[in-house]
């Protein structure tokens, strides 16, 4: 069975990474694209315009090669036999947050050849998410300046626990004494 998914992890990685490769060639070719239809008067670009890009594809290629690394399988190179699926890539956490910042990247270098480079401001949706994640997961909470318990209290407090149908026979069973129930004291 754990065979049976290290090999659905690496072809999932395998398409991951073929997409990947993908996502890194294609925006910037539509992106000129659009450039040549829409925006013929933006040719040759500026240098604020090429340096933007550059300073922006560095990241992304920096993460590109990062996920390639860690998602890679290997492979026995005689039987073909698999060695190692690699990481998975659909791992919530820090791989999704590269896959986020690349899809960033691509849609501002295709926007901003089709529409103008005002597009590049949505980059700053980057900085701004890891500004909230690092607030409301460290320093809010080391400064104590997170969400009081009482209105955590008043949040949970409407909520009512589940149980389950036999977990309620259970509980009915050992009110009434019966034997074959265990209690178990909290």
């Amino acid at each position: 069975m754990a065979h049976g998914a290290a090999k659905r992890i690496a072809l999932q990685n395998e398409q991951a990474l073929r997409n990947l490769r993908l996502g890194m060639f294609i925006p910037t070719l539509i992106s000129a694209v659009f450039r040549l239809l829409f925006r013929r008067s933006s040719l040759p670009p500026s240098k604020g315009s090429l340096a933007l890009y550059v300073v922006t594809y560095l990241p992304a290629l920096f993460l590109s090669r990062y996920l390639e690394r860690m998602g890679t399988t290997r492979r026995d190179p005689t039987t073909g036999a698999l060695i190692s699926p690699g990481e998975d890539l659909n791992q919530p956490g820090v791989t999704e947050w590269c896959f986020d910042i690349l899809y960033v990247t691509w849609a501002c270098q295709i926007g901003s050849g089709a529409f103008g480079e005002w597009v590049w401001w949505f980059y700053l949706v980057i900085p701004l998410y890891a500004g909230y994640k690092l607030w409301s997961n460290f320093v809010g909470p080391m400064l104590g300046w997170s969400r009081s318990t009482s209105s955590q209290a008043a949040e949970g407090g409407g909520e009512k626990e589940t149980v389950s149908k036999r977990q309620e026979k259970l509980r009915k069973r050992s009110e009434r004494g019966d034997p074959r129930v265990r209690s178990v004291r909290k």
